[in-house]
């Protein structure tokens, strides 16, 4: 791990890496719009949602119980929102899962692809939104005021 003692930066490369499938998943959905489906968009379009449903549910875990606690013993506004978001979030992974199974059953089914692709868009934009807020004002201002050993605390329980 690049990032053993920065429980942010290593936040912040996880985000990075989701920020990636997310492009992916994005693409996939315009081109399953746009041509229909073929096999080659729905396994990228498996592959994306598996890789970032894997990821996500490991990360926001990591958030929820190293990073919110200690936050929240000086405040709980910011992890409120936070936390509602990840709920959005796995409301949205529900639906798409919902979704796909449609299109995966039904691949000639125009209103199905065209379902996916606009839930696909809404949740891409929610999740892009939701890692900005942690990465440029929740991240930035919980390190401004939490000690190094705060810090490491963190950090030791995001093993």
């Amino acid at each position: 791990m690049k990032h053993p003692g920065d429980p942010f930066a290593r936040l912040m490369q996880e985000h990075a890496t989701v920020l990636l499938q997310l492009k992916q998943l994005h693409k996939t959905a315009d081109a399953l719009r746009r041509e229909g489906y073929r096999p080659v968009h729905a396994r990228r379009y498996h592959s994306a949602l598996r890789f970032i449903e894997e990821e996500v549910r490991v990360h926001n875990h990591r958030e929820e119980n190293a990073l919110f606690p200690l936050l929240e013993r000086y405040v709980d506004g910011p992890t409120r929102l936070m936390r509602n978001d990840h709920r959005k979030l796995h409301r949205w992974f529900l639906a798409l899962g919902k979704a796909v199974k449609r299109v995966d059953h039904h691949p000639d089914s125009f209103s199905a692809i065209h379902h996916l692709a606009g839930l696909t868009q809404a949740g891409v934009q929610l999740f892009v939104n939701h890692i900005h807020k942690e990465n440029y004002i929740l991240f930035p201002l919980v390190r401004k005021f939490l000690s190094k050993d705060e810090i490491r605390e963190i950090a030791g329980k995001m093993i």
